[in-house]
C-alpha cells in the first residue's frame, strides 16, 4: 500500500492534480513500498486545454450529449467535508451560518465531466477506435453489471444517492479514504483524468455521479468496500438504500390518505387537496386554558389561573429536533376542544414530513389512528403485525431499523379519547418484544409507557379529560389547540370560498354577528358555516340572503358533536339515552347560567348525576381542564365549549321540557297529563312570555342569548332538526306570529333592551330592516 507522499508523487506524475489540468503522461508505473508495480492507464484529455492549440486529428465521433442539468451549488471543500453527518450525509449550515447544502434538485440528468450525458459515461464509447487508443485497466478490474431491464425504484434519487456514498466514506478513516480512491481510481480509470486524491469526499462522489448512474455508483461503492473487507458498511449501504425505498412508499401511501380532504364536514361533493384548505392553527405550550370565554353581551371572569400566555408553536415545532435536544421527552400530548382543528394538525404534521418540509430527522412517520387500531380489538397480535397490516410497505423494514440509534420512528396515536378500553399503567403486565402477540391494551400501555420501541417518538391526540389515563409519573410534554385566531377565521373562507365575492360576503356575514364570529374560533363551527353559505350560494347564488338565525348552526353544531363524533365513542346508545342526557345536561347549564356561573368543580359535578366522561369524551359539550386557586392546591374543573353553548343547552332544556313534558320551567307548573306533548298556542305563548320577562329582570344580561336561543328553536327550520328529540310529532298552529308581537311590545316598553329583543325578532324570521324599524 501507498503512504502520502507515493500518493502525491503519482499526482505530480500525472501532470496535474486538479480535474481540468491537461495531462501530457501516458501509461507510466510507480513502485510502492512493497516492490509491486502499479500501472497507471493512458488519460483521455481534458476539454480545457487552455489557450495553446489543439489537435484535434485523433478525435473520435461520439453522439452529442443531452443539455446538461445544473447539479450542485458551489461549496468550500474543506467546509463540506467536515459537516457531513450520519443521518443526512450533508448538514444544511457549518458553525459560521454559511449555507454549505449541496443543492439536489438537478434531474438524471447531470453536467458530465466530458461533455456527455454522464448518467451512464462509461458506456458512452467512440463509433471508432484504434488499438492504439485503448485504454489499460487492470485485470482484476470487477465488471459492472447493469441490467437494461430493471426498473429503478423512484425513491432512487440523485440527492440520496449523493448522501447515502458520503454517509459511508465519512465512516471511513483518514487511511481508508485514502485507499478508497486509489482503488477507485485503479479499478476505473475511465472515471477520472487525474488521481482522485485531491479531491474531498463531496467532489469525490460528485464526479462518480457525474460518470455513472446511480445504480452503477452505488455497485461502485460496494465493490470498493468488499475489497477493503468492509462488510458492515455494506450492510449498512443496504439499509439506507432499503430504508430510502420504504419510506418513498410510505410517503406515498400517506399523501394517498391524508393529501386530499372534504370541505364540508358531511364529507361530500369533491375532495381537495389539503393544503388549499389548511389554515394555520393558534396551537400554545400553555394547557388548561379552559374554553374561549369571549362573549357578546357578558363580561366572563377568567375561568382558570392561566393568566400568562404560554409561547404560539406551529406543527414543526411537535418533537422536532431542537425540542428533542433541549428535553428528553419523547412524549407529547395534543389536547383541545371538539372541533378545535387537532386532527387538521395531526394532518399538517404528517404531509409535511412526507414533503420534507419538516421532522427530517424522522425516519419513518407511522400515524395509528385509534379509529384505525379497532379493529384489533378482541384478539392477539403484535405491534409489528399491526403495523405491516396498515402500512404493507414496511414489511422490508428489518429489526435494525425498529431499533437502531439513527433510525427513529414516531407514532402518531390520533384520538385518544375514542378508545374505550382502559389504560391501566400499574398493572398492565411488560411488555418490550414488538413482535410479540399480546391484546391491543397491553401494547398501547407500553408503548405510552415507553418500554415498547423505547427509541420511538409519541404523538398522542386527545379531548383533554383523557390526560387522566397518562400516569402521574410518566414524562411529557402537553400542548394545546385553541382553534383560529381572527385573522385566520377571514383566510379560512378565502381558502373555502374561491368565488371573491363570496367569500366578502361571507366574511361580512359572520362578522355581522359577534357570536358567530366568536364561535368560528372552532374550525369545526368556520365548516358548518361554510357549508350552509355554499349551499344557498349553489340554489339561490351569490346574491341571495344568508340565515339571520344564529339558532340553525348551534343547531347542526350540536348534531355533528352528538351524532357523528359518537359514532365512535358511543355507538350502543339510543336515541332516548340521547335525549335523557340532553335533558340532564340541559337542566344543569340552566341552573347555572341562573346563577352566573359558567364553571363547575368535580365535586359539585357528582351531584348532577352525569358521566363526566359522556358529558367531556363522548358528547364534546363539555371539557375539563384543572386551576390552581391556591399554592400548592389544583381542582378539576368541568365546563362547556362555550358559554354560548351553555346559554344554547338551557334553551334546548327548556324547549324540550315544555314540549315533551308540557311543563313551564318558569312558572314550574305541570299541564294535564292529558295534554302533555301538545304544543297548544296559547300555552306555549305563557312560556315566552316567562321567558322575556325573566330575561329582562336580568341587567347584567346573562339571559338574553338564552332568549334568542329560546325563540330560535320556534322557527320551522330549527324544528326539523330538533325533531329527533321530541316525543311527539309538532301539532298545533305556529306561535311565531304571536311570539312576534309579544316581543314588538316588550321593545317598545323597554327601549334600553331594544338590541337583544330586535335578535329575538331575527330568530324568528323578521328581516333585520324590519326588527330594526321597532
Amino acid at each position: 500500500m501507498m503512504d502520502d507522499t507515493e500518493i502525491e508523487a503519482m499526482a505530480t506524475l500525472s501532470g496535474s492534480s486538479s480535474i481540468g489540468d491537461p495531462v501530457s503522461e501516458r501509461g507510466h508505473s510507480l513502485v510502492d513500498e512493497d516492490g509491486e508495480d502499479w500501472l497507471y492507464p493512458e488519460r483521455r484529455p481534458s476539454l480545457d486545454l487552455g489557450p495553446s492549440p489543439m489537435d484535434t486529428s485523433q478525435w473520435h465521433y461520439v453522439d452529442q450529449a443531452l443539455t446538461p442539468a445544473l447539479s450542485y451549488s458551489s461549496m468550500a471543500s474543506e467546509e463540506r467535508s467536515n459537516t457531513m453527518n450520519d443521518d443526512d450525509g450533508v448538514s444544511t449550515n457549518d458553525d459560521d451560518g454559511v449555507s454549505t447544502r449541496v443543492q439536489l434538485d438537478r434531474t438524471d440528468s447531470y453536467s458530465s465531466c466530458y461533455s456527455m450525458d454522464s448518467d451512464d459515461c462509461e458506456k458512452r464509447t467512440p463509433k471508432v477506435k484504434s488499438k492504439d487508443d485503448t485504454v489499460s485497466e487492470l485485470p482484476n478490474a470487477p465488471e459492472l453489471i447493469q441490467d437494461p431491464n430493471t426498473i429503478r425504484h423512484p425513491s432512487l434519487t440523485v440527492k440520496f444517492t449523493f448522501k447515502a456514498i458520503a454517509n459511508i466514506l465519512q465512516k471511513l478513516s483518514e487511511k481508508d479514504v485514502k485507499r478508497f480512491k486509489m482503488m477507485l481510481w485503479q479499478r476505473y480509470p475511465q472515471s477520472f483524468n487525474t488521481p482522485p486524491q485531491g479531491l474531498d469526499l463531496v467532489d469525490l462522489v460528485d464526479r462518480m455521479l457525474e460518470c455513472y448512474s446511480l445504480e452503477v455508483s452505488l455497485q461502485v461503492t460496494k465493490v470498493l468496500l468488499d475489497e477493503m473487507g468492509q462488510k458492515k458498511l455494506i450492510d449498512y449501504l443496504e439499509t439506507l438504500c432499503i430504508r430510502n425505498e420504504v419510506r418513498h412508499d410510505l410517503c406515498e401511501t400517506l399523501k394517498r390518505i391524508y393529501g386530499e380532504v372534504y370541505e364540508d364536514v358531511a364529507m361530500q361533493g369533491e375532495r381537495k387537496p389539503f393544503d388549499e384548505v389548511f389554515t394555520d392553527l393558534n396551537i400554545t405550550t400553555n394547557c388548561d386554558s379552559g374554553p374561549n370565554i369571549e362573549h357578546e353581551v357578558m363580561t366572563i371572569v377568567k375561568l382558570d389561573s392561566n393568566r400568562k400566555p404560554g409561547k404560539l408553536l406551529s406543527t414543526s415545532d411537535i418533537l422536532s429536533s431542537k425540542r428533542l435536544d433541549r428535553s428528553n421527552t419523547k412524549l407529547v400530548v395534543l389536547t383541545g376542544v371538539p372541533g378545535s382543528g387537532k386532527s387538521m394538525a395531526v394532518r399538517r404534521l404528517i404531509l409535511d414530513w412526507c414533503e420534507q418540509r419538516s421532522h427530517e430527522h424522522v425516519s419513518f412517520l407511522i400515524p395509528l389512528p385509534f379509529r384505525e387500531l379497532r379493529q384489533f380489538e378482541g384478539s392477539e397480535v403484535s405491534l409489528l403485525e399491526i403495523i405491516q397490516k396498515l402500512y404493507p410497505e414496511t414489511k422490508k423494514l428489518r429489526e435494525e431499523d425498529y431499533r437502531g440509534e439513527d433510525c427513529k420512528i414516531m407514532f402518531v396515536f390520533d384520538g385518544l379519547d375514542e378508545y374505550n378500553d382502559n389504560l391501566d399503567f400499574n398493572t398492565t403486565e411488560l411488555l418490550g418484544d414488538y413482535t410479540r402477540p399480546t391484546t391491543l391494551n397491553v401494547i398501547v400501555v407500553n408503548l405510552l409507557r415507553d418500554r415498547l420501541l423505547y427509541r420511538g417518538l409519541f404523538l398522542v391526540t386527545t379531548r383533554p379529560q383523557v390526560r387522566r389515563y397518562i400516569p402521574w409519573d410518566m414524562s411529557y410534554n402537553e400542548i394545546e389547540v385553541l382553534g383560529f385566531r381572527d385573522p385566520d377565521k377571514d383566510e379560512y373562507f378565502k381558502k373555502r370560498f374561491k368565488n371573491p365575492d363570496q367569500a366578502t360576503r361571507v366574511i361580512a356575514y359572520i362578522n355581522s354577528f359577534k357570536t358567530l364570529r366568536i364561535m368560528c374560533h372552532l374550525p369545526l363551527f368556520c365548516s358548518l358555516v361554510a357549508d350552509e353559505c355554499q349551499h344557498i350560494f349553489r340554489e339561490k347564488g351569490t346574491q341571495a340572503e344568508l340565515p339571520r338565525s344564529i339558532t340553525y348552526m348551534y343547531t347542526k353544531l350540536l348534531l355533528v358533536l352528538i351524532r357523528q363524533h359518537r359514532v365512535f365513542r358511543a355507538p350502543g346508545h339510543t336515541p332516548n339515552e340521547e335525549r335523557d342526557f340532553l335533558m340532564k345536561l340541559g337542566k344543569v347549564a340552566f341552573n347555572m347560567l341562573e346563577q352566573g356561573q359558567f364553571k363547575i368543580t368535580k365535586t359539585d359535578w357528582k351531584d348532577t348525576g352525569i358521566d363526566d366522561t359522556e358529558a367531556v369524551i363522548n358528547s364534546g359539550l363539555c371539557t375539563q381542564y384543572i386551576t390552581k386557586p391556591y399554592v400548592l392546591f389544583q381542582e378539576k374543573v368541568l365546563s362547556f365549549i362555550h358559554p354560548t353553548m351553555q346559554e344554547y343547552l338551557a334553551a334546548l332544556y327548556v324547549f324540550l321540557s315544555f314540549r315533551n313534558l308540557g311543563k313551564n320551567i318558569f312558572e314550574q307548573q305541570h299541564l294535564k297529563a292529558k295534554v302533555r306533548g301538545i304544543f297548544k298556542p296559547h300555552k306555549a305563548m305563557e312560556l315566552y312570555k316567562s321567558a322575556v320577562d325573566r330575561s329582562l329582570l336580568c341587567e347584567d344580561g346573562k339571559l338574553d342569548l338564552f332568549l334568542r336561543f329560546l325563540f330560535g328553536m320556534a322557527l320551522n327550520t330549527n324544528l326539523e332538526l330538533l325533531q329527533t328529540f321530541c316525543t311527539a310529532s309538532i301539532k298545533g298552529p305556529s306561535v311565531i306570529e304571536d311570539a312576534a308581537v309579544l316581543i314588538k311590545k316588550r321593545l317598545r316598553e323597554n327601549p334600553s333592551r331594544s338590541n337583544n329583543l330586535q335578535h329575538c325578532l331575527e330568530e324568528l324570521g323578521v328581516s333585520a330592516a324590519e326588527a330594526a324599524s321597532y
